[in-house]
């Protein structure tokens, strides 16, 4: 049987994904115990809320983030964010911060999810994750691969732009010309270099541009 491997950061009450956003707060809107009132002896529910930016944990771009009148969330059909052949670059150990066009020129990336791996998944939850070192794509970088017909670009760090870097080139670049972009992934070095299949999907909430996804990759049995 096929095997899933999950890529996404877990969702908690309080958690900070970027520092000065409001975290996510999750609560019982119905608890068990009053739910206790409502229902036979012996039979509770709880029914949570939550409320969240959409920019919480690990999530998908659209590109009505960045532009008025691109899609949405709720825009992308299902073959853009769901079974798309995976492949993973690799750049850990790397002494700058910068991942240019060269370490994508090796691969075939048309069609393909390309999922970035620098390994900062291991700084999560901590001051080094979004202290201002995170590893990004150039604009060299995203216009390649928007040249070369990726399907979606995933990377496991604070933000696949320098957050420095006011003009967000990689996601100007990516999600102009309808290129799905994936944040703050878990879990990439657990996958196979290729011959994996890349699954992120999110709810169909029309009006928003980011909205977090289980993302998950599945590897033939």
């Amino acid at each position: 049987m096929a095997r899933l491997i999950d890529l996404s950061h877990e969702i908690e009450d309080g958690m900070v994904t970027y520092r000065g956003l409001p975290a996510p707060v999750i609560s019982d809107w119905l608890s068990r115990d009053a739910s206790k009132a409502r229902y036979g002896a012996g039979t509770t529910f709880q029914i949570g809320r939550i409320e969240l930016l959409a920019n919480t944990g690990t999530y998908i771009d659209a590109p009505f983030h960045r532009y008025e009148d691109g899609r949405d969330v709720a825009g992308y059909a299902l073959d853009m964010v769901a079974d798309l052949p995976g492949v993973v670059v690799r750049v850990t150990g790397e002494r700058g911060r910068a991942i240019d066009a060269s370490r994508f020129s090796t691969f075939d990336v048309t069609g393909k999810a390309v999922l970035v791996h620098t390994g900062w998944d291991a700084h999560w939850r901590t001051d080094t994750y979004s202290g201002g070192q995170h590893p990004f794509l150039t604009r060299e970088a995203a216009e390649y691969l928007v040249t070369a017909r990726a399907a979606l670009v995933g990377i496991d760090s604070l933000n696949i732009d320098d957050d420095k870097d006011g003009s967000r080139p990689a996601h100007t670049a990516l999600l102009g010309a309808g290129v799905a972009i994936v944040e703050h992934m878990a879990n990439l070095g657990a996958l196979p270099d290729a011959g994996f299949h890349f699954y992120a999907v999110p709810p169909r909430v029309k009006g928003m541009g980011s909205f977090p996804v289980r993302a998950f990759a599945r590897l033939p049995g």
